[in-house]
């Protein structure tokens, strides 16, 4: 068969600390086109630091919940079924400040970032099970990313 399945739960758990995410394709089924990845967000305080890509876009499909997406000094709630797409260039991050868990789809085109959540999960972490900063912010610019925040 030339169609490539993933069933539910299966793909590749990657990722370090609060948030957890399944990686359903990683690019190589689609040329390196088109990376996809499933994050679980637990309510609460954990979030990415605010980041720019220089090499991709992202676009997120909240299927769970509620989360808040920060771009600069703007912010916007976005409830399941919510689509947030965010280009190559644009400041961003994301957070569950409510009360109850979240997840969201995230596709990355090209695939080049999926590879960041692979090696997040590689990070030492401290005993709340939380990365230091500086080696996520390390991490991301090994993907053409910066954290401005």
């Amino acid at each position: 068969m030339s169609i490539h399945v993933v069933e539910p739960g299966g793909g590749e758990q990657a990722g370090v600390g609060p948030i957890r995410c399944r990686i359903i394709e990683d690019g190589s089924h689609t040329e390196h086109r088109l990376g996809l990845i499933e994050a679980a967000v637990p309510a609460g305080p954990a979030a990415p630091p605010q980041h720019v890509h220089r090499e991709h876009d992202e676009t997120f499909i909240v299927t769970q919940g509620k989360l808040r997406f920060v771009s600069g000094d703007d912010d916007v709630d976005v409830e399941a079924g919510s689509c947030v797409t965010v280009p190559a260039g644009t400041p961003h991050t994301f957070s569950n400040p409510f009360d109850q868990p979240a997840k969201f789809i995230c596709t990355v085109t090209p695939d080049l970032y999926v590879k960041y959540f692979r090696d997040l999960s590689k990070l030492p972490v401290n005993e709340q099970g939380i990365p230091d900063p500086a080696d996520i912010a390390k991490t991301m610019a090994k993907y053409a990313t910066d954290v401005i925040r």
